[in-house]
């Protein structure tokens, strides 16, 4: 076991990295030795799973570690000992998978043998645009040879950031095709913004709960995380402005409308709040809003309030026409997004044309408009079924948006979400624990129910098994 010091001036991660390191080199951990899993480390070491996760990511990095696939993490060979990496096959205590960022991060996309998933965060594949991509790709196809053989544009096809344009302005938000920048989907986006923005040490607000990719994010930057509880019509104002009269933080990273993982969405009135703090105690605020064509209602973004004049915007066709496409953008007033553009550059060149002007070709056909009206009544439909069904074995809903695709729900009774995630997956039902979705992975009793994955009656049976044991 290594000895940890918490009340060391070297942070946790830091130490748990040297530690190993040196195991490594004075060979107490040979090559092609197994490391405990994360889950196992961070309950031995009385560490949290994002202190594990992280440190086992630097030593990655560092090429000390090898991940494998459902198997974990071993030492790698050293340059003097050519033998290959061990990999496993998966036994059944390696397949065992932790509650923490690496789960949603790197297992939450593949089926990993889970007969029901109602914790992702994706849409079924028969709810994307099929048909749409399919037109899309025949009209691409007829397009001349060489029509994208190039690395295409720094800040993306200018065709779809026209149309980009035209569609944020029907939305009440003025901006220019050189004030958009395009992604590799909504992650890139963040991804890109947080390292223009975020410096080591630097105080950022997040979302209480929120994104857990956001926040793995921001902590391998080296933020510190100040939580903003969600209410039902947006933040609890008075501790929003207590955390920024003690931090000053920079930046404010929110999910503005359908928010993930509540469902709620922000309120007139707390949007022109928010505004009104951003302005007197000089914050950005980073709009995270790729729920936007999922909502009914045609509330104004922040960014429409704003104009871009401290708000940063992101969306994303991932969820109206099909998350493989991975094309997403950033719009914000042209200096900023002039100071991304090298950066996008350097950390993987420009986006791809290919499939910008794929997307741009499903946006043009007629039927995509049909298409986004049909997921939002699906999706409508679900929510009133699938919080009938909650309801019917004793959970208590957050708030029921009618909209979108999250509901957040707890049971009185169950007191550790992660607990009953951890019996789910013996059934092979994966839900979503409050837990991943809180700054400081708190176990809560709060999960993040996708109503478009929650039809099945199996997960109620099994709610309903586990609530009578209590």
């Amino acid at each position: 076991m290594m000895f940890l010091d918490p009340d060391s001036e070297e942070s946790l991660v830091n130490q748990i990295v040297s530690g190993i390191s040196l195991a490594i080199k004075e060979h107490r951990l040979k090559s092609g030795s197994k490391l405990p899993s994360i889950r196992k480390f961070a309950q031995t070491h009385k560490v949290s799973h994002f202190t594990a996760v992280e440190a086992y990511d630097r030593l990655v990095a560092l090429g000390h570690l090898t991940p494998v696939r459902n198997a974990g993490f071993y030492v790698r060979s050293s340059p003097g000992n050519p033998r290959p990496d061990p990999v496993p096959e998966p036994h059944e205590e390696d397949t065992e998978f932790d509650f923490d960022a690496h789960l949603l991060l790197q297992k939450v996309f593949q089926p990993m043998g889970m007969e029901l998933r109602p914790g992702i965060g994706l849409l079924p594949e028969q709810w994307t645009d099929h048909d749409g991509l399919q037109r899309g790709l025949r009209t691409l196809a007829r397009n001349e040879p060489g029509s994208f053989s190039g690395y295409g544009q720094a800040k993306g096809s200018p065709r779809l950031r026209a149309k980009l344009a035209e569609k944020l302005a029907d939305t009440r938000i003025a901006a220019h095709p050189e004030q958009i920048m395009l992604t590799s989907g909504g992650s890139h986006a963040l991804d890109l913004v947080t390292r223009y923005l975020v410096q080591r040490g630097d105080s950022v607000l997040v979302d209480e709960p929120g994104y857990h990719n956001l926040f793995l994010n921001l902590r391998l930057q080296g933020a510190k995380l100040l939580g903003v509880p969600r209410t039902l019509d947006g933040f609890d104002l008075e501790v929003l402005e207590a955390l920024i009269i003690q931090h000053r933080p920079k930046v404010f990273f929110t999910n503005t409308r359908l928010h993930c993982p509540t469902g709620t969405s922000l309120s007139l009135a707390v949007a022109h709040r928010v505004l009104q703090l951003a302005e007197k105690y000089d914050f950005l605020i980073v709009e995270n809003d790729i729920y936007a064509d999922l909502d009914t209602t045609g509330q104004q973004a922040l960014a429409g309030m704003d104009q871009l004049s401290r708000v940063i915007y992101i969306g994303s066709f991932s969820k109206t026409i099909a998350p493989a496409l991975r094309v997403g953008f950033v719009a914000a007033h042209q200096e900023l997004i002039d100071e991304l553009v090298p950066l996008k550059l350097v950390s993987g060149l420009t986006t791809s044309e290919l499939t910008e002007e794929l997307a741009l070709t499903v946006l043009l056909q007629g039927r995509h408009r049909k298409h986004v009206k049909q997921l939002q009544s699906n999706l409508a439909d679900a929510h009133e079924t699938v919080a009938r069904l909650l309801e019917g074995v004793g959970m208590e809903l957050f708030v029921k948006p009618h909209a979108g695709m999250f509901l957040w729900a707890r049971h009185p009774l169950i007191e550790d979400s992660t607990a009953l995630a951890t019996k789910a997956r013996d059934e092979k039902i994966l839900l979503a624990p409050g837990q991943l979705f809180m700054p400081n992975a708190q176990i809560v009793q709060w999960m993040r129910f996708n109503v478009a994955h929650s039809l099945d009656e199996r997960i109620y049976r099994l709610l309903e098994r586990e609530i009578e044991r209590l």
